[in-house]
């Protein structure tokens, strides 16, 4: 019924009540424009949004628990990191779909390392945003320079992701 009220849904909620408060003090015209905006916003991308869902609810109920374990389980920490970055290289669409796949794969117990060098592989190294942007306005060789370290880096913010991951649950 009710989503799992979270301290993540109260600070936004609090962030919206805050940032609402502001706007209708500047102009109480403004918290108007601002549902009216993001209405128009939900709608270039809620059908983004809905297919991420429904590709993590895919996954879940096709790629056995044990399977996916195996690929992106602790267990096999340097495995299933590997694994995890080159999802990040080979995984098409934005952060819509990219998201909600990566929590269903959380919620199977997918190892911080993987997910965290998936996510980081996605938004670091992109080969058609160089194709189509970086190598033509920047030029060859600053895309290069660019990419290059960025396609090392997805496994080694994994595994040190995964690390303080482990410190931070400690102390909860």
């Amino acid at each position: 019924m009710w989503p799992k009220l979270e301290w993540n849904f109260w600070l936004l909620a609090s962030l919206i009540g805050v940032a609402g408060v502001a706007a209708y003090c500047k102009d109480p015209v403004l918290p108007g424009r601002a549902l009216m905006i993001s209405g128009k916003l939900l709608g270039t991308v809620w059908s983004e949004l809905a297919m991420g869902f429904l590709l993590a609810g895919l996954v879940e109920v096709l790629v056995p628990g044990k399977v996916l374990m195996s690929w992106l389980g602790s267990d096999g920490l340097m495995k299933s990191t590997v694994i995890g970055w080159l999802l990040g290289l080979a995984i098409p669409g934005g952060p819509y779909l990219v998201f909600p796949l990566v929590a269903g794969l959380w919620q199977q117990g997918a190892a911080p390392a993987a997910l965290i060098a998936l996510l980081t592989a996605k938004t670091l190294v992109s080969p058609v945003r160089m194709l189509t942007y970086e190598a033509p306005l920047l030029g060859w060789p600053l895309a290069l320079a660019r990419f290059l370290p960025g396609l090392l880096m997805p496994p080694v913010l994994g595994l040190i992701g995964q690390w303080l991951y482990m410190i931070f649950k400690a102390r909860h």
